[in-house]
């Protein structure tokens, strides 16, 4: 840093340097942005970043926590003209110590408008309804008023909040949720099958084993050695629980798939009826995923009426920050990319 002399009265003063790095500052302005892109854009760790900067890790970790915090977390605009979210849940640390997990929610407002990518409004430790409620509830109403569409996954307490918070908003259960809950049901009624025919899980030439790939297969896009194979294992009446709660799980699929969303709906409603009343009880898998489904009907239908609106982007958000935790606790701030 430079000090200048006065050669008249002997007055000493130093360089302005307020413009290249705040007061006090360890690393420039210029280094925390390289920083921060380097951890949010590139995924780097924090200690590439050390290493590259030439500081301690420590250093590094803490100088793009404060600037991404200034930069992003404090942004006044971060939450204005939000019109749909998206909340979800995330294991944030794969430990047995306090809570491992976080509610994380996204502004899916600029996908459904087809003027941008989904944006991060906020992580909340915890994943309870009290975290999303309290969140909500921390909102200013202008925020509030403006919510039109909350997409979640079949979490009945983020249902609960935001009908507590935000009550005029529209919940919608997005398919990748509904889907995988028949999905799962199919797998359940596979392995119990399975356990009760040959005594023991799965083995690499079962039959069943073999085929779990292709039952979780969209009929309309079977080739024809899956046809085959699924042709050759129904054909044995041992699999036939198997075989109709594979039905159940390709009628929603069809539902989501077709062209004509109201025809979808129509699908979509008809296979709630259907399991709601009238299921076998051996069919225990379906009996409970027709209890669910009817629990949430209002929900899963909700979303043939509003297209383009699914909690996909925040799950596909939250799978790609599996990894955050190993960043150390900046490793949060990559999630916020499309701000930077």
């Amino acid at each position: 840093m430079r000090r200048y002399r006065c050669a008249d009265c002997g007055h000493v003063w130093r360089q302005d340097t307020s413009a290249a790095a705040e007061p006090r500052a360890k690393l420039s302005r210029t280094g925390l942005r390289w920083a921060l892109e380097g951890i949010v854009v590139a995924h780097l760790t924090v200690a590439r970043v050390a290493e590259g900067l030439g500081v301690a890790w420590d250093t590094a970790n803490n100088a793009v926590l404060a600037e991404g915090k200034r930069l992003l977390i404090n942004d006044p605009t971060r939450f204005e003209g939000v019109k749909v979210i998206g909340v979800d849940e995330h294991v944030w640390r794969h430990t047995r110590r306090g809570d491992k997990y976080v509610t994380v929610i996204i502004d899916l407002t600029p996908l459904r408008a087809g003027t941008g990518p989904a944006r991060l409004l906020d992580m909340v430790e915890g994943r309870s309804k009290a975290a999303f409620k309290t969140w909500l509830a921390d909102r200013d109403d202008a925020f509030r008023d403006a919510v039109e569409v909350v997409a979640m996954d079949g979490f009945t307490g983020f249902k609960t909040a935001a009908a507590e918070e935000i009550p005029d908003a529209v919940t919608v259960m997005d398919p990748f949720h509904v889907v995988r809950l028949a999905r799962d049901a199919l797998d359940r009624c596979r392995r119990r099958v399975q356990l009760a025919i040959h005594g023991h899980r799965g083995f690499r030439d079962d039959p069943l084993y073999k085929s779990r790939r292709t039952l979780h297969t969209g009929a309309d896009l079977f080739t024809d050695k899956q046809s085959d194979r699924l042709r050759a294992l129904f054909v044995d009446d041992a699999h036939v629980e198997v075989e109709a709660t594979w039905g159940v799980y390709q009628r929603m699929i069809a539902a989501y798939r077709h062209e004509d969303r109201q025809r979808g709906r129509e699908l979509m409603e008809k296979l709630i009826t259907d399991l709601s009343a009238g299921v076998p009880k051996v069919l225990t898998e379906l009996t409970t995923l027709g209890r669910t489904l009817k629990k949430r009907a209002a929900d899963v239908l909700a979303y043939f009426e509003r297209p383009g609106t699914s909690n996909g982007p925040t799950e596909a958000l939250c799978e790609s920050g599996s990894g955050w935790s190993g960043t150390g606790r900046s490793g949060w701030m990559s999630v916020v990319s499309n701000r930077v």
